[in-house]
């Protein structure tokens, strides 16, 4: 097993992590994708604790949409592995990793967050967590993603939601930067009043240009819940916060 997962981490680019043995790599079947996942669950009627990856590789350096979004930054797989949680789940997006199933390349583009991507997220966390108590950590578009699966799920027992450098409003955030609108994606500002209810906190990094802080702080209103990480960008600056994210 350890030789399949490093060859298929040198196949996807993703060198430069160890996973440690408690963590067994699984695929998880939806009905319109297949996701990968790495998952340590040593009992299962305790807390879960599910990390959901950002956007990946979706983007060259040039602009243009890549062939594969399978992330290159390892900030979320670094933030699952040292969880020391009963239950810790590293979840990735659809066509990250693996692809399969109706996978193409709107799906990290303009449809990054089509309701078949969130279904799909939706589906992989239920079966993994079934009735019992859920953190869910979103990082980046993963913020976007955990938001929206929380508040369409009310079944779902989410207890708290975490995000890091998250994108909660993409309507904004495309604004912000003049890009194109993710015109086929559902936005999460449709549900903010729901989805302000449920108990969270956001880590904003205090130099990160992708997300700038700001962005968070309008849409969450609260800045009881913002912890600005001085330094932080986007993809570094986060390890000073890691124990308190894997703590909750």
């Amino acid at each position: 097993m350890k030789q399949l997962l490093f060859i298929m981490f040198l196949l996807t680019g993703c060198v430069g992590i160890d996973i440690p043995d408690s963590f067994e790599y699984k695929i998880i079947k939806t009905d319109n994708f297949k996701i990968a996942s790495w998952q340590k669950i040593t009992n299962p009627k305790s807390k879960y604790k599910v990390y959901i990856e950002g956007d990946g590789h979706a983007f060259n350096a040039r602009g243009k949409a890549t062939g594969n979004p399978t992330p290159k930054g390892k900030l979320v797989r670094e933030l699952a592995f040292g969880d020391e949680n009963d239950n810790v789940i590293y979840l990735a997006r659809p066509c990250q990793y693996i692809k399969g199933g109706i996978c193409s390349q709107r799906h990290w583009t303009t449809a990054r967050f089509a309701p078949e991507i969130i279904k799909a997220e939706e589906a992989a966390i239920k079966q993994i967590v079934g009735k019992n108590d859920v953190v869910l950590v979103g990082f980046s578009g993963g913020a976007q993603v955990a938001g929206l699966v929380a508040t369409l799920n009310p079944d779902l027992k989410v207890k708290k939601i975490i995000t890091i450098a998250g994108n909660l409003n993409h309507r904004e955030w495309t604004n912000y930067h003049i890009l194109e609108p993710l015109s086929e994606s559902m936005s999460l500002e449709n549900y903010r009043k729901n989805f302000l209810k449920i108990p969270q906190v956001h880590y904003v990094g205090e130099c990160d240009e992708v997300i700038p802080p700001f962005l968070v702080k309008e849409f969450v209103w609260n800045n009881g819940k913002i912890v600005e990480v001085k330094g932080a960008t986007h993809n570094f600056g986060w390890e000073k916060v890691f124990s308190e994210i894997r703590k909750e």
